[in-house]
């Protein structure tokens, strides 16, 4: 007489369906001590929704012809979560965090907001799952859905891919130095600057323009690229080193 699923939440709730035979006119369906309500019930099945409970209990069908022989039917506390590993990324989504916690190992979703991904169960206190696109910038909440409930504290928050529209000055000498302005949209979280792939140091002025100095390069036009928490943007061409005079 096999049982599915075989585990649920302690606070009840779990739809159950039981299977056998001479099932038909199924009277009482007891979860341990605590009897279940009966949904639908054929000479082959019943259902029903489980009550409250802990730990693992037996579940036995109760007809007319006598009381089943017992199945194992196991209780799952909601589960608990107390970090993740990136608090933030682009609103395309795509990138993997994992999650720590607490009564994990039965994770079916996970929710970021309203969007929903399926996770990757590494064991009972830890996850990974790739995280759905955002339907907008900002924070949202972060909740895991398991067998034994569904448990929310965690935020996420989204942000906007940037952009570059021009820097000032542009252009200067290949011994680098030069201070540049950038400006653009979405820079708040800028974490590198490079200029014709070498990185420059920067500051963040505001969420529209970033400072930063020319490393040393060679002569000719170089792309000027911003990697922010949101995602990438290039300028290119953005910057042409000038060579020095020669006599």
């Amino acid at each position: 007489m096999p049982i599915s699923p075989n585990q649920g939440s302690t606070a009840g709730g779990t739809t159950v369906t039981i299977t056998g035979v001479n099932l038909a006119g199924a009277t009482a369906v007891h979860f341990g001590s605590k009897t279940a309500t009966i949904t639908a019930n054929t000479p082959t099945s019943v259902t029903v929704t489980s009550p409250s409970g802990t730990g693992v209990v037996n579940v036995t069908v109760t007809t007319a012809g006598g009381t089943s022989n017992p199945l194992s039917f196991y209780y799952i506390g909601p589960p608990f979560k107390f970090s993740i590993s990136s608090t933030s990324g682009a609103t395309a989504g795509g990138n993997t965090v994992t999650i720590q916690g607490t009564g994990l190992s039965t994770a079916t979703a996970v929710n970021f907001g309203a969007n929903s991904a399926t996770p990757t169960v590494i064991n009972d206190g830890q996850l990974s799952v790739v995280v759905p696109a955002g339907t907008a910038a900002g924070p949202v909440s972060v909740s895991v859905t398991t067998a034994g409930g569904t448990n929310n504290g965690l935020t996420y928050t989204y942000v906007d891919a940037p952009t570059a529209v021009s820097v000032s000055p542009t252009s200067g000498p290949t011994s680098g130095g030069t201070v540049v302005t950038l400006t653009g949209t979405n820079l708040t979280t800028t974490q590198s600057v490079t200029v014709g792939g070498t990185v420059a140091p920067f500051s963040v002025d505001s969420d529209t323009q970033v400072v930063f100095t020319t490393p040393p390069g060679t002569a000719g036009a170089a792309d000027v690229v911003v990697v922010t928490t949101g995602g990438t943007a290039t300028l290119v061409g953005g910057f042409t080193y000038v060579a020095g005079p020669g006599i």
